[in-house]
């Protein structure tokens, strides 16, 4: 961790990005700005139901581009899934790719287009910079506040056959464009809306306290923990209110472009254990972990955490048993307030997702070394 005061040397990766409402309009003008004249349009039956997403393919035809459709997409996008994509891209002699949806649509279109690029198995590129050759064009249009995968270097898939999630971290991973454009929030269910939120707010902590942040990184963290606690109620409250999801989205970015930079830690490295053996929510085995997580680490970084609970608005000088309260209650009274055990983890199946979680990249940021039973530990204390 960085102070203001602090010059060491850091790095700081984003994309281009257009935002506001309308945005996600653009598609076909930025896809022929990059000179392409045919595109893999990469989203899942869902989103390809919804009637906004009927306006961003008429962009496309508008612009004099082509398309391919592939929404051959789980919520937790399996490794199988990517090979197809790029088949059908390779088959249908795309140039370019265009990413609609949340997290899952996202990280399987960066997944095709590495894979497309360099001609390797999606398992293959698992850890920090192990993507020789950059991608296609790539356009990403959120149409959820949560994963950040429109800005981020990273993406998550899921190896279905050992049951895990992988990380895949690389500048080549970052799209060459994000239009983020509030209007298709608004047709979001709000169980999704919550799990999404709640994944920005894991983002926003785990990078603050991360010991690859920044000032630059700060910053953002921050931002996004107060938008998004000011925010999310609001949009669950009132799907409709563009005020508010434009705050969930913003609040989104801003934890995008912090962890994207400054990583992740213990959360998402125990969340991608349980969630990819289990095939749960991301956002929700997030939530359920983080106050266990951050009770964990806050010794490690305490001003830091006493930061976020400033933000939060956790008790002043409670320390580390007011800001998991309020972490508790924040995810409560969203309708989250379940266990692992509650979302289906056997206390048998804990040694195993240790096992998993230590070998998990997310760790090397974390603010506090972790053992192996440190993490069964934190399992037991969610469980």
């Amino acid at each position: 961790m960085l102070g203001e005061s602090d010059h060491s040397l850091r790095k700081f990766v984003a994309p281009e990005f257009v935002f506001g409402a309308g945005a996600s309009r653009l598609a076909g003008r930025y896809a022929r700005n990059f000179g392409v004249h045919r595109v893999l349009l990469v989203s899942d039956p869902g989103v390809a139901s919804c009637p906004w997403f009927d306006d961003i393919c008429r962009s496309l035809d508008n612009a004099g581009i082509s398309w391919a459709p592939f929404s051959g997409v789980s919520e937790n996008p399996r490794s199988a899934e990517v090979m197809r994509g790029a088949e059908i891209y390779e088959a249908e002699e795309c140039g370019g790719i265009v990413a609609v949806g949340g997290g899952s649509p996202m990280d399987c279109a960066k997944g095709i287009g590495i894979v497309s690029s360099n001609n390797q198995n999606i398992l293959s590129f698992e850890g920090v910079d192990e993507v020789r050759m950059p991608g296609p064009p790539l356009i990403c249009i959120p149409t959820t506040a949560g994963s950040a995968a429109d800005v981020s270097q990273f993406a998550i898939i899921n190896d279905e056959v050992q049951k895990r999630k992988i990380a895949i971290i690389s500048k080549a991973l970052v799209p060459d464009i994000s239009l983020l454009d509030p209007l298709p929030l608004t047709t979001l269910p709000p169980e999704v809306t919550v799990n999404c939120g709640m994944d920005v707010l894991s983002h926003a902590i785990e990078a603050y306290v991360s010991n690859a942040s920044s000032p630059v990184t700060d910053l953002h963290a921050r931002k996004a923990i107060d938008l998004v606690v000011r925010s999310l109620p609001g949009a669950v409250e009132r799907p409709d209110d563009i005020d508010a999801r434009f705050a969930t989205m913003m609040a989104s970015l801003h934890a995008g472009l912090a962890f994207s930079n400054a990583s992740l830690g213990a959360v998402h490295a125990l969340a991608h254990a349980l969630g990819g053996y289990l095939d749960l929510s991301h956002g929700l085995v997030n939530a359920l972990l983080l106050e266990s997580v951050v009770a964990f680490n806050y010794a490690a970084a305490p001003d830091r955490y006493d930061e976020i609970g400033r933000i939060m608005q956790a008790p002043a000088d409670g320390g580390k048993e007011a800001l998991v309260s309020r972490i508790r209650a924040f995810r409560s009274s969203l309708g989250i307030a379940g266990t692992i055990a509650d979302a289906g983890c056997e206390r048998s199946d804990i040694p195993s997702l240790a096992a998993r979680a230590i070998a998990d990249p997310c760790l090397a940021t974390n603010p506090k070394d972790i053992t192996l039973e440190d993490i069964g530990r934190i399992y037991e204390a969610a469980f």
